[in-house]
């Protein structure tokens, strides 16, 4: 069963028009549980206009700071995101599950790194979490932070940026890039580019001495990025990144489009989920284990439904599936037989997936 917690708003302010950001009031008696790391996130539900309604939005506090803080933006027509802004209140109750997530890489008091961070908008989140915890507890670390926006009133969290650099000076450097304003030194009038970042890497970034970096922002800054930065001497596995939103291709559609005629129909499904096991057989109506377990009767942790989040994995026990997108696994989980139940296709006529995994 997913583990929903009623938890109470603590505090909700505005950081900028159309972004609200969110404390939440962890009970001592569930603080343990709660606990989590820099670059995690929650999976938050709340019941809109009669609709059960889910998203997953990362921590922006550090878990250094005893604090459980999200950030969520306004975005058009979107549900949740349009609650939160015009409708959530302080005292009110949203259903979160603890904390989850691998964006991130291990604390160590005694290491001196250097670091680099890449994002776009609200993309900032989980970086500034992963920033404000090893600045503090890695006294000897350093992080240069690369932010895009579209202009200065846009900036989410720029006072709380600005003080960091105050507390942290000489050990921390913020560049704002701006789309919608001009600003005087060029390089920074804009989006990323491979011009841009063949710049950065030749005068800001000392590539040698870069220990990791940190993305976060749309699929294609990220792939960008990804790219620039591996041409440029630093080792892929140095790169690590988060998508916080994303959209098909038309190469991504054709692709899925093979996956989804591999479907087996009739499909045997079990479900394992807290030691106790779900079974029924795939409706034809459904693609993907996840939907298909809902509309069974199942209740199982999902947030975005779009491969991004990872809230739905599970581990493949038995038979085959393949998943149509995935932005959330790596090369090693997925070697293990972890997926995406929201994106997993069964590839064989039983399937046996464990949640618990």
């Amino acid at each position: 069963m997913a583990k929903f917690h009623s938890i109470k708003v603590a505090d909700i302010y505005k950081t900028t028009k159309d972004c609200s950001v969110i404390t939440f009031d962890i009970p001592v008696d569930l603080k343990e549980e709660f606990q989590f790391t820099q670059g995690q996130h929650l999976t938050v539900r709340a019941n809109i206009n009669g609709k059960d309604e889910r998203r997953s939005y990362s921590l922006c506090s550090s878990p250094m700071e005893n604090k459980w803080q999200v950030a969520v933006k306004k975005i058009s027509d979107g549900v949740f995101s349009t609650f939160v802004n015009d409708t959530l209140k302080k005292g009110d109750s949203l259903d979160l599950i603890a904390p989850h997530g691998a964006f991130h890489t291990p604390v160590n008091q005694k290491q001196s790194k250097n670091y680099i961070a890449f994002a776009a908008g609200s993309g900032i989140t989980p970086i500034l979490s992963i920033i404000k915890t090893h600045l503090a507890a890695e006294p000897n670390s350093t992080f240069k932070l690369f932010y895009l926006n579209r202009t200065v009133k846009s900036i989410i969290f720029k006072e709380e940026i600005e003080q960091l650099k105050n507390k942290y000076f000489g050990r921390f450097e913020i560049f704002h890039f701006l789309t919608k304003e001009h600003r005087s030194i060029e390089l920074l009038n804009g989006r990323f580019t491979k011009e841009k970042l063949q710049i950065l890497t030749d005068k800001i970034i000392d590539i040698p001495s870069t220990d990791d970096c940190f993305i976060c922002g749309p699929e294609q800054m990220i792939y960008l990025l990804r790219d620039e930065l591996t041409a440029a001497g630093l080792p892929a596995e140095k790169i690590h990144f988060e998508l916080f939103n994303t959209g098909t291709s038309e190469e991504d559609k054709k692709r899925i489009s093979k996956i989804v005629e591999k479907k087996v129909e009739g499909t045997e499904v079990t479900i394992i989920d807290g030691g106790k096991e779900f079974h029924f057989i795939m409706d034809e109506a459904y693609d993907n284990i996840l939907d298909s377990a809902i509309a069974a009767g199942a209740d199982l942790p999902f947030a975005c439904k779009g491969g991004v989040c990872s809230t739905c994995r599970c581990k493949i026990v038995e038979g085959t599936a393949e998943m149509k997108v995935n932005y959330a696994l790596d090369a090693t989980e997925v070697a293990k037989n972890y997926t995406l139940s929201c994106q997993a296709v069964p590839t064989s006529k039983k399937i046996v997936v464990d949640f618990g995994g």
